[in-house]
């Protein structure tokens, strides 16, 4: 995905959200936002890769801040709604019909509502003191874009690329469902913190990886997957996969950008440029197959 003009102010609200997360010094807070700014104006061109722009801004404003992991309390926040939710919302995925196809098509829709639940995009309140009630509701709506029947018969080797913590628990009931229909499971996550998403450390205080196969990682903080970083273990399972289950709007804006196949995105539609995008407006609930 290319750079949208609306996401240079979308990003620089996002170092003034991670700059309050990190620091109680307000010159310390303008030095991050400075340095976004001077990040733009130095590589910031039409057309250029939006995760490209973001990456280097995120990673300017880390500098700044000196802190590594601004978003460190808000990721447990998150991880710990999810946990506290999980049976509620396995027990909308796995209702006991016996139909895994139906399980398979519940566990995606979860997960996608899962990606609802983030922080930091514009514009976005995370209704965290009324989660069950807002699944509930998005339960009920479904997919708005809905490919899943299309991915039943790709399941045997699939790459998930995971998104944000918290979310990855309900992940969890997705890789369970694929796992009892015979598929194995290569899980990405990020090389080393950047925003709120899943690394190695939540991999391993979860236990996660019991639930996998194997467990890779992007090699970097880049946001989403920069190739250029990673490592050949993980291009080498991108190039085999019989399916890529992209998860969220970040590996959704690096991956749109290559050419592997068939890959599916799921994500919850969350800002305008990615809606334009991926074909569906924001607020949508997207499963989507691209083959």
């Amino acid at each position: 995905m290319k750079v949208h003009p609306r996401c240079s102010y979308c990003l620089l609200s996002r170092v003034h959200l991670e700059a309050e997360q990190s620091t109680d010094d307000e010159e310390l807070m303008h030095k991050a936002i400075i340095g976004g700014i001077e990040v733009m104006n130095s590589i910031y061109r039409p057309g250029m890769p939006a995760a490209e722009l973001s990456t280097a801004i995120h990673r300017k404003a880390y500098a700044i801040l000196n802190d590594n992991d601004p978003y460190r309390k808000m990721k447990e926040l998150s991880s710990n709604t999810a946990a506290r939710f999980l049976p509620v919302i396995r027990s909308h995925v796995f209702n006991g019909d016996g139909d895994d196809v139906a399980t398979f098509k519940r566990a995606v829709l979860a997960a996608v509502i899962g990606n609802y639940f983030d922080y930091g995009v514009m514009g976005l309140d995370v209704p965290i003191d009324v989660f069950e009630d807002t699944f509930r509701e998005h339960f009920r709506r479904g997919l708005d874009i809905d490919d899943t029947d299309r991915m039943l018969d790709k399941l045997s080797n699939v790459v998930y690329l995971a998104d944000n913590c918290g979310e990855i628990l309900i992940d969890t009931l997705v890789f369970e469902i694929i796992k009892k229909m015979g598929g194995n499971i290569t899980l990405v996550v990020r090389g080393a913190p950047i925003l709120n998403d899943v690394t190695m450390d939540e991999v391993k205080e979860f236990n996660i990886g019991e639930k996998v196969d194997r467990v890779l990682t992007t090699g970097s903080n880049a946001i989403g997957v920069c190739l250029e970083e990673a490592p050949q273990e993980l291009k080498e399972a991108l190039e085999n996969a019989s399916l890529i289950i992209s998860k969220g709007m970040a590996n959704y804006e690096t991956l749109s950008e290559e050419s592997y196949s068939p890959i599916a995105y799921l994500l919850k539609v969350k800002c305008d440029p990615v809606g334009e995008d991926i074909g569906a407006p924001k607020g949508c609930s997207v499963a989507r197959l691209i083959e």
